[in-house]
């Protein structure tokens, strides 16, 4: 005969079997826990972190696409790294980590063709005379950079900027004698705004981002040339999808919008 439970007998016994029934919940319920503090929180985006190349007269304008691109795309962070385009080109043949390369023009780009997809070109440009603001010497065209009472600045031959400058120059057959060559075509309009240099050539974009500063006196087209900037992913990219997708967007109507805005010709 089974002894007979008094009241508090019986609960006693509900309380334990309870307890006993709770253990593999409280077991599994903890296992979850652990889960989601391992796994992260759930929705979260993973962080994509793309390094970018770009030629040195990008500096403004990729500030302000980069801000864009990453308020659209909240899983990617871009990190710029601009230098003359031969100084990229140098990088991307060393081996540096990068993931996008956006040159001044093809030519630069040619030499790293082992090493790049291929490449789409985003936008044109074309040079102007950046003057000290108010044009104080009254230059008006580019026979005007041959006087020797200007110092006059211009971007080293091995650079983009420095090559354009040189054809245009040659092709008019003006001589000029800078007083220095720099590696870079913001370096050049540095002088000028600085007032190290009384003139200097520059793309229509880095004169028009100092403005405040600096004057711009146009060069006719039939006597300018077109600067072209490619824009291509890196074969050893470890984020090869994500950075597709930012020179995709590159050439979207908003990314060609903020190129526009900034001065850019269409490609």
């Amino acid at each position: 005969m089974s002894p007979t439970l008094t009241p508090t007998g019986r609960r006693t016994a509900a309380a334990v079997l309870a307890a006993a029934l709770l253990v593999p919940l409280a077991a599994c319920g903890g296992n979850d826990d652990t889960a989601k503090d391992t796994g992260g929180a759930a929705g979260t985006t993973p962080q994509t972190n793309l390094t970018v190349l770009a030629a040195a007269s990008l500096t403004d304008v990729f500030k302000t696409a980069g801000a864009a691109y990453e308020k659209s795309h909240p899983g990617t962070k871009i990190t710029f790294s601009f230098a003359g385009s031969q100084e990229l080109v140098a990088q991307v043949s060393q081996g540096s980590p990068a993931d996008v390369l956006v040159t001044a023009d093809t030519q630069s780009m040619d030499k790293v063709e082992a090493d790049t997809d291929t490449p789409t070109i985003i936008a044109k440009n074309r040079l102007v005379i950046a003057t000290g603001e108010g044009n104080p010497f009254k230059i008006d065209d580019l026979k005007d950079l041959a006087s020797t009472e200007l110092k006059v600045v211009l971007a080293a031959p091995e650079v983009p900027a420095g090559k354009y400058g040189k054809k245009i120059l040659d092709a008019q057959k003006i001589t000029v004698k800078p007083v220095s060559q720099e590696p870079n075509v913001r370096a050049v309009l540095s002088k000028v705004e600085m007032g190290e240099a009384d003139a200097g050539l520059v793309y229509k974009t880095d004169a028009e981002s100092a403005k405040d500063k600096v004057d711009a006196v146009e060069i006719p087209d039939d006597h300018n040339a077109i600067a072209q900037y490619p824009a291509t992913t890196l074969k050893d990219s470890e984020n090869a999808r994500a950075a597709t997708a930012f020179v995709t967007w590159l050439s979207s109507p908003e990314g060609q919008k903020i190129l526009q805005d900034a001065g850019f010709q269409k490609p």
